[in-house]
């Protein structure tokens, strides 16, 4: 038989025990609650990195960079004062081409009628006091070919004039001239006689049977 005092004081220590179990079973319960609504409460306490303990690194009084940071190129001090250099490229001159002026001939001087030029020379007039048809026409030409201008031929009927002679106004350059036809020509030379005193300016030849030319043959 089973003794009535030690089954009366085996159920206080039984209801004991189960009171404590009841309570530990809370205390689970109210600190897994505590667990997971703790860290839903402050996300972004969660979510902000820890503070660095580390301070920035400051550049030394020589400007020198940071430990661990590669230094700052600086650009290369010229020789005169240390500034840098500024390299200025000069486009080279445009080329131009000039064309050079010619030179012009001299102008040239009109020489006086004493000198017998084309430019300056009296006109001639040629007229035929001989039997010799054409004879004129022929002198005309020799007189021509030397350089001398020609203004007009024909026959010189009122007298008759001794032997082929050039004529020319006295007092006048065509004295000059004169001669240097004359000469050229192989005749005399002689001032103006009344009959032809007052005919048109210049040098007058009258050629006669005797009349020679440049060649130095006769009119026959």
């Amino acid at each position: 038989m089973s003794n009535p005092e030690s089954s009366g004081s085996a159920q206080p220590a039984r209801a004991a025990g189960f009171a404590l179990l009841g309570l530990a079973g809370v205390a689970l319960v109210l600190g897994l609650v505590t667990l997971f609504t703790g860290s839903d409460d402050d996300p972004q306490a969660q979510r902000q990195p820890a503070p660095s303990t580390s301070a920035p690194a400051e550049p030394g009084p020589s400007g020198e960079s940071p430990a661990g940071e590669p230094p700052a190129s600086e650009p290369p001090a010229s020789e005169s004062g240390g500034a840098p250099t500024t390299t200025t490229t000069e486009q080279p001159p445009a080329t131009t081409t000039e064309q050079q002026p010619q030179p012009q001939p001299p102008a040239q001087q009109p020489s006086d009628q004493s000198q017998g030029t084309p430019a300056t020379r009296p006109s001639v007039r040629v007229y035929n006091n001989s039997n010799i048809s054409g004879l004129a026409a022929r002198a005309s030409d020799d007189i021509g070919k030397s350089g001398w201008a020609v203004q007009a031929t024909g026959n010189y009927p009122d007298g008759i004039i001794e032997t082929t002679t050039v004529y020319y106004r006295a007092g006048t350059a065509e004295e000059d001239a004169a001669k240097q036809l004359a000469q050229s020509i192989r005749a005399r030379v002689m001032p103006r006689f009344d009959g032809i005193k007052d005919a048109h300016d210049g040098v007058i030849v009258i050629v006669t049977n005797d009349y020679r030319g440049p060649g130095g043959k006769t009119g026959s």
